[in-house]
């Protein structure tokens, strides 16, 4: 039988567990013996005191907030969601570092991308605490929920001695909690400015690995530049982007300027255009590449060629030799074999202008075409006049968020890296642009992205236009763009389906749901007693619940605590006058009830038999049994309808 303790992983413990099943003979009465660890790394231990090392103040005190359990959860809010019972998406009102916490054990290695827009250090406000007690309750006290010291802004200028040690503070670790995350295969996107790309850069190099860097990218948002700027007017921000471990991106599909290159027509209707198979500009020799000096034998007469090793011409033939552009001898751009392979698509050319025989391939246009991207983005798309011109187009006032990001800025890496049934992930959501954007290219492309939005309910101040059009909080204003956003799309592919022609395919209106969650104390009291108070904590603890909390917040705390997914089907079964959840198809079952009988154990038992799924939980409240014996009773039924010994849990 196994006690639910209500914590989060404890990722300092995993961590030592991984070294122990590696070293386990650096491990001297379950301590690390660092002077044995050394010598069995041997040459890969730098002993020398001056090294470079990228540190600063309050490091360490970071990292062991990312490695802290929490006992926090999160609450179903039906009543704020869209959706609830279809819906796979998520939105979740909290502190983005707790938040981050209690998804580790549910959606570790599941995320394909994260997108994240975080503060970019202005000189302006900073909510985010740097005093390293990131718990639930700093959490309602920085959101004004309590009245302690109300919010707990400031203004983080550049006279702080701490401007740049507070902003890595905040997000050191928020990123190593996110690469957990994120699959073997998944990518990160962080949007950020001058101020910090640097430590940026050397933040991401030590959370993700030098190795897997991919690009600095240069988005152009205004190209006019910053007309209030001394010197020069920027142009530009950066998105920093880092893999996993090995990331596969899909490139861009080519704009009507690549597509007019393929001016070419064959019989069968396919566009298509001439590449030169020479390599022009390559200096390697014979000796190196020997396969790839050959030469074409071309009879004009007959149209017939083919490669060759061989510089005898036969009789009615011309040879065609790999020159460069300035008559001497060069290579071609495959080998002999592949020549042979290709045939079909080669061609022989006369540049009239060189006076010169060559081959050329036909490269055809597929609808697959992709098109390597760079690292400046010039798209019209990333311009940031158009996020305010997208977000007005949802009726909102332009005052009410200033400067949202435009769709192109997200939708951009998720066509580079997404597809199909992906997670999609962005702690720092805002005015949740990234939902926006993973709804628009599921409609666009037919996918299935799910996304997960995580953002701090900051208050709307008093007098702002966002307070004035009645929104309490930046969740508020979220929330409400993704149902505006959602209900355009869905009105947008409902009249393109309504033009439809023949043989043409209905477009899939995508999920334009979500469900909202809020992070709040733990729903159980005896994962969060009060130290000061003991005897009263003992007392209330014959009841289970915190005050005000229903069985459902429960249900989904379990769900979280034991790693499943806050989208999984949910069903509730009467059972011998009992509540029996039913999550995933019976791969979990949960009853809260008083009094549970073996006929509620002999219900859970016939249940299962109607389901498929793969493993097999159930989940009671530990005082909801009768006594003793019955709760040894139930624990056998189970077990004779094929519970394994560790899957009885009790609360």
């Amino acid at each position: 039988m196994t006690k639910l303790d209500g914590k989060t992983p404890d990722l300092a413990a995993e961590n030592i567990e991984q070294l122990r099943q590696i070293f386990p003979d650096v491990f001297e009465e379950g301590k690390i013996d660092f002077d044995k660890l050394k010598q069995v790394l041997g040459e890969y231990v730098d002993d020398e005191k001056e090294r470079y090392n990228f540190t600063w103040n309050g490091k360490g005190k970071a990292l062991r907030l990312a490695q802290a359990p929490t006992t926090g959860t999160l609450r179903p809010c039906e009543a704020e969601s869209k959706n609830w019972d279809d819906t796979q998406n998520l939105y979740i009102e909290g502190d983005n570092l707790e938040v981050l916490k209690l998804l580790q054990k549910s959606y570790h290695g599941k995320i394909k991308m994260i997108y994240i827009d975080p503060p970019y250090n202005t000189g302006g406000d900073f909510i985010y605490p740097d005093d390293f007690v990131d718990s639930v309750e700093n959490y309602k006290r920085i959101t004004s929920q309590v009245d302690d010291e109300g919010r707990n802004t400031g203004t983080n200028t550049e006279s702080n001695g701490r401007y740049h040690t507070d902003w890595l503070n905040m997000m050191y670790p928020r990123l190593r909690l996110a690469r957990n995350l994120l699959k073997e295969n998944g990518t990160i996107f962080i949007s950020i400015d001058e101020h910090e790309v640097n430590n940026l850069k050397k933040l991401c190099n030590e959370v993700f690995g030098e190795m897997n860097f991919l690009a600095c990218i240069a988005n152009i948002n205004n190209p006019k530049g910053r007309s209030d700027e001394k010197n020069f007017a920027t142009a530009f921000e950066y998105i920093m982007v880092y893999q996993k471990r090995e990331a596969s991106l899909i490139g861009f599909a080519p704009e009507e300027n690549v597509i007019k290159r393929y001016n070419k027509i064959d019989d069968d209707g396919r566009r298509y255009r001439h590449i030169d198979l020479r390599k022009t500009g390559d200096s390697d020799k014979r000796s190196d590449r020997p396969n790839m000096f050959y030469y074409f034998m071309y009879c004009e007469k007959t149209g017939d060629f083919y490669p060759t090793y061989e510089s005898t011409i036969p009789e009615g033939y011309i040879k065609i030799a790999p020159m460069k552009d300035d008559g001497t001898e060069g290579r071609w751009r495959v080998g002999l074999e592949t020549a042979l392979e290709r045939k079909s698509v080669l061609l022989p050319n006369y540049m009239q202008i060189k006076n010169r025989w060559t081959i050329v391939e036909k490269d055809y246009l597929t609808d697959d075409l992709r098109v390597k991207p760079t690292t400046a983005w010039t798209f019209k798309d990333v311009n940031s006049e158009r996020g305010t011109e997208q977000f007005i187009d949802l009726k909102f006032d332009k005052e009410v968020f200033p400067r949202p990001k435009p769709l192109g800025t997200i939708m951009r890496p998720l066509t580079l890296a997404t597809n199909g049934n992906d997670i999609i992930l962005d702690f720092f959501s805002g005015s949740s642009t990234t939902a926006h954007a993973v709804m628009q290219i599921n409609a666009e492309d037919g996918g299935n992205r799910k996304f997960i939005m995580v953002q701090l309910p900051e208050p709307c101040a008093d007098g702002t236009e966002a307070a004035n059009a009645g929104f309490e909080n930046i969740c508020e204003i979220g929330k409400e763009r993704i149902r505006r956003a959602g209900e355009k799309i869905k009105a947008e592919v409902e009249e393109q389906n309504a033009q439809l022609k023949i043989d043409e395919e209905p477009r899939k209106v995508p999920d334009i749901g979500f469900k909202v969650f809020k992070l709040d104390s733990s729903n159980l009291k005896q994962w969060q007693p009060d130290y000061d108070d003991l005897e009263t904590t003992l007392f209330d603890s014959i009841s289970n619940y915190v005050e005000g909390r229903s069985e459902l917040d429960v249900v989904y705390e379990i769900m979280l605590k034991m790693g499943m997914e806050l989208t999984w089907p949910l069903e509730t079964h009467i059972i011998a006058s009992r509540n029996v959840y039913d999550i995933g198809m019976g791969a979990l079952m949960i009853c809260l009830d008083d009094h549970i009988t073996a006929e509620v154990a002999e219900g859970m038992a016939a249940l299962r038999q109607e389901e498929s799924s793969e493993v097999w939980r159930v989940v009671f409240k530990d005082n909801g049994f009768e006594s003793d014996s019955a709760k040894v009773n139930i624990k056998e039924i189970l077990k004779r309808a094929g519970l394994e010994e560790d899957a009885f849990t009790t609360v």
